[in-house]
């Protein structure tokens, strides 16, 4: 299923399930390192500048303490709050509970995300602008050589885009921003 607006989720894990499920760009606040980061702070705020994103973080306190950043640095118009059941349990990759014993994004059942996510899924408004791919990536030496890392975090410096980014998550935000032609016009004078 795809889903026509970016999702913003807490943790990799979330994303990690969210990619699991569905066709849909997937962007991590990295947890509480959303209150100490300028770039993530940026690249939402730079995201919610082309289309509405979908906030779909844990119901815990952590959680809300996250939503409610996200919420003071964006309109509310471009916002889609989604809420996942509190669901007492624990992740299967961890020994223990959470410190509030309820699962997280990660651990909700496929069939609750899906119906929360479904209304958003099928073609509309949003579509990525660029078509790059993997290979592409590697072609352009950002990812597989031994460079790699450097030639794409100084191609994220001229995107203003964060430096720290994976290459799979830059692999996203570079198609919501960019064509494939100018990334490699960007490339070409690097």
């Amino acid at each position: 299923m795809r889903i026509k607006y970016p999702i913003i989720v807490e943790g990799k894990y979330d994303k990690i399930k969210l990619d699991s499920l569905f066709e849909a760009t997937v962007i991590t606040t990295g947890g509480f390192e959303i209150f100490n980061s300028r770039e993530k702070e940026l690249l939402i705020k730079r995201l919610a500048s082309k289309t509405p994103i979908i906030l779909l973080t844990d119901s815990d306190g952590g959680g809300h303490l996250i939503r409610s950043h996200i919420k003071t640095i964006l309109p509310p118009d471009k916002i889609i709050n989604l809420y996942v059941p509190r669901v007492e349990g624990k992740e299967k990759r961890k020994s223990q509970p959470s410190k509030e014993g309820i699962l997280g994004v990660e651990g909700i059942d496929k069939e609750t995300l899906i119906s929360l996510l479904k209304p958003f899924s099928g073609d509309g408004e949003y579509i990525a602008k660029g078509n790059i791919t993997k290979v592409d990536f590697f072609k352009f030496g950002l990812s597989g050589g031994k460079d790699s890392k450097q030639k794409r975090e100084k191609l994220l410096s001229l995107l203003n885009l964060p430096t720290n980014m994976t290459a799979n998550a830059m692999l996203s935000a570079v198609n919501i921003f960019y064509s494939k032609e100018e990334i490699e016009k960007i490339i070409s004078t690097m």
